[in-house]
């Protein structure tokens, strides 16, 4: 028997005073979230949720996320993440999707109104049969949505004590959807048991402060399970405390870096990108990188490949290897790391963590040498996609999971992403790896940031495409890229095509959406 709220009823049995959120100039002990997180658990039971019954939570890094996140897990119930960007018909498909018999959203704001859209598709789902509103301000018991309730109004007269379901260790926790970069949201249904050792094998991974200090700068989405993993459930595990930041800003991110003395930092490589680029363009004394790079001493990176220049640039600036790990939704999420201050290898995902199987295979599930599509076994692979069979008997053969991701193994075992299979460019019957496209752009001294996709072409089929943001003041144009790209990649790899952009559409956890580059 095994229920995942185990990490926060510890911490709350161990550390009772200790600070476990920090959220502005709010500061949460581990006793008081155990405390409000019981609440919200007494609330579901009363509204008569059942273990199974999935919950719906919408809201960006705050406190409510940990708040309604344990609370669903102490009744048995399995928690329905959701990203805050969702459309309205986006919620509603995944209300309608997993079933969700309740709804927690945040408020949000008006240039953000999250939940005016998320209580427009709670009322058009007939299975969904509360819905709770995360107020902006703290402790408000009036919603500014007409007929929704706040979740502090719900909470008034609930116990601050509860005896948490014991689920079976195999028993669906969460449901995670996949990003749909590539095609319609599907749910991976996690278990108790993936999370819980996922959490462990990323603390077993984390590079701990000499002096026994543990605060992470959670920016990484919660909704997402990089966030959920390395940052929630990882730091709540070992007793850390989590600085919650709702919207990544490079600046910002640096001054809470230096205001909290922060110890642990996991990002996206274009959060990597958004640090570099505040130190670079900040008035000098703006910041205390001294200080930051004294208290700093881990740094992961996951969600996409992170360029080597990217890398290279930011362990230059703060004096600190980037961890990068690598795995999916699917794996909740690592798979492998690479760990400069153990072994790494350049450009490499590196090796299996504990528990885990990595394999290379071919389209028929056949075993490959040195190259191939990754394949995955252990304790991190999902029980499977929520309510869809068909799809999981092509993706899911006897334990093993299939990532759609090509890479190469060398003789030492370290593995090396060459790309995603449904990314590569197929260009007059050559395979071109946009990612190896990408790491030569980036070496650019112009090149702030590269994305590079295939377009379609009368008489190659595909041609390549490169999406550029250009370093400030930079005159770098389309022709003077051509050329040097031309020197340095083969005559089917180069691209033909620039299109220099001040931005690239991304997710909200800060991936590159490279089916809007299309």
């Amino acid at each position: 028997m095994l229920n995942l709220s185990v990490i926060l009823e510890d911490g709350a049995r161990a550390v009772p005073e200790k600070d476990c959120l920090i959220s502005g100039d709010v500061r949460l002990n581990y006793a008081t979230v155990n405390m409000i997180a019981n609440q919200v658990a007494n609330l579901l039971a009363s509204r008569g949720v059942q273990p199974g019954d999935r919950i719906a939570l919408a809201s960006p890094n705050t406190p409510y996320f940990p708040f309604v996140y344990f609370g669903a897990l102490k009744v048995g119930a399995v928690v329905v993440p959701l990203n805050v960007l969702l459309t309205a018909p986006e919620i509603q498909y995944h209300l309608e999707d997993s079933g969700a018999k309740a709804i927690f959203a945040f408020a949000g704001s008006p240039e953000l109104p999250l939940g005016e859209r998320a209580f427009e598709a709670f009322g058009n789902v007939d299975s969904c049969e509360f819905y709770v509103d995360l107020p902006a301000t703290a402790g408000a018991t009036e919603s500014s949505i007409e007929g929704a309730e706040t979740l502090w109004a719900a909470l008034a007269g609930q116990p601050g004590t509860f005896e948490s379901v014991q689920s079976d260790s195999e028993d669906t926790a969460v449901i995670i959807y996949t990003s749909g970069t590539t095609g319609r949201p599907k749910g991976a249904e996690l278990s108790h048991n993936n999370l819980l050792l996922n959490a462990v094998v990323a603390d077993r991974n984390a590079d701990k402060s000499p002096d026994g200090r543990d605060v992470a700068l959670t920016v990484l989405p919660l909704f997402h399970i990089f966030g959920q993993t390395v940052m929630l459930n990882s730091v709540l595990y070992r007793h850390g405390t989590m600085v919650l930041m709702p919207r990544f800003d490079g600046a910002e991110a640096l001054r809470l870096m230096e205001k909290e003395g922060v110890t642990a930092f996991a990002g996206v490589p274009t959060m990597y990108w958004g640090l570099l680029t505040a130190v670079q363009s900040a008035e000098p004394g703006t910041y205390d990188v001294e200080k930051i790079t004294s208290t700093v001493v881990d740094a992961v990176s996951g969600g996409s490949s992170l360029p080597q220049q990217l890398s290279d640039d930011f362990t230059k600036t703060f004096g600190i290897g980037i961890k990068e790990g690598y795995g999916l939704s699917e794996t909740s999420p690592i798979v492998s790391f690479n760990n400069p201050n153990i072994k790494a290898k350049t450009g490499s995902i590196g090796l299996p963590v504990w528990g885990v199987e990595m394999k290379l295979i071919d389209s028929e599930w056949n075993d490959a040498e040195t190259e191939g599509e990754i394949a995955v076994r252990g304790h991190c692979v999902m029980k499977g996609y929520y309510n869809r069979p068909e799809v999981n008997a092509e993706v899911l053969n006897n334990g093993w999971f299939r990532t759609g991701d090509i890479a190469r193994r060398d003789e030492e075992g370290f593995y090396f992403i060459i790309d995603r299979s449904k990314d590569m460019i197929i260009r007059g019957g050559y395979n071109v790896y946009p990612r190896e496209v990408e790491e030569v752009l980036m070496t650019h001294p112009e090149i702030s940031l590269a994305a590079v996709v295939g377009v379609e072409h009368d008489t190659h089929g595909e041609e390549v495409k490169a999406f550029i943001i250009r370093e400030p003041d930079a005159d770098l144009d389309e022709q003077a890229l051509i050329d040097w790209s031309k020197e340095r990649l083969a005559g089917y790899k180069y691209p033909r095509v620039v299109e220099f952009r001040t931005e690239l559409p991304m997710t909200a956890t800060g991936k590159i959406l490279k089916r809007e580059l299309r």
